[in-house]
């Protein structure tokens, strides 16, 4: 499973010009799935989302978690985050989670931030989403398990 993560001062998700979820400041995941991912990698990530310390704090260190922010999160899923583009010139999708797969594990990471106390928005699994990102810092990390 792959987060990649940032943090913004706004972030928002529409499909067909409707807007689904609209966050302020907080987190933006866009959630990749994996063919060998589990409930398990689920559980790991959300804690780690919850608790990473990427927002500032008095004195301007990098220092408070989006608990500790009382920031918000807006999950994407974004299969193509395990797009191989080592050969050729068209990515392959070859180690991305079937829909039938992934779809339930973006939803229980979406119910672990949930559990965590993090006010968690989403997309539509699966939809041509626009997302809205609107990077602070910019902060923006790749977490893996």
């Amino acid at each position: 499973m792959k987060a990649l993560v940032q943090r913004v001062r706004r972030g928002r998700v529409s499909v067909e010009e409707e807007t689904l979820a609209e966050i302020g400041p907080g987190m933006v995941i866009l959630l990749g799935v994996g063919d060998q991912d589990s409930e398990d990698e689920a559980r790991w990530l959300a804690a780690k989302c919850a608790n990473l310390r990427v927002f500032v704090d008095e004195s301007g260190k990098m220092n408070r978690s989006l608990l500790e922010s009382g920031g918000e999160a807006l999950v994407v899923s974004q299969f193509t985050l395990y797009g191989d583009v080592s050969k050729g010139r068209r990515p392959s999708f070859i180690h991305a989670a079937d829909p039938e797969i992934a779809e339930p594990l973006v939803e229980k990471f979406t119910g672990y931030l949930r559990d965590h106390g993090v006010a968690t928005s989403t997309g539509i699994f699966g939809a041509n989403m626009l997302v809205e990102i609107e990077n602070d810092g910019p902060v923006t990390l790749m977490i893996e398990r």
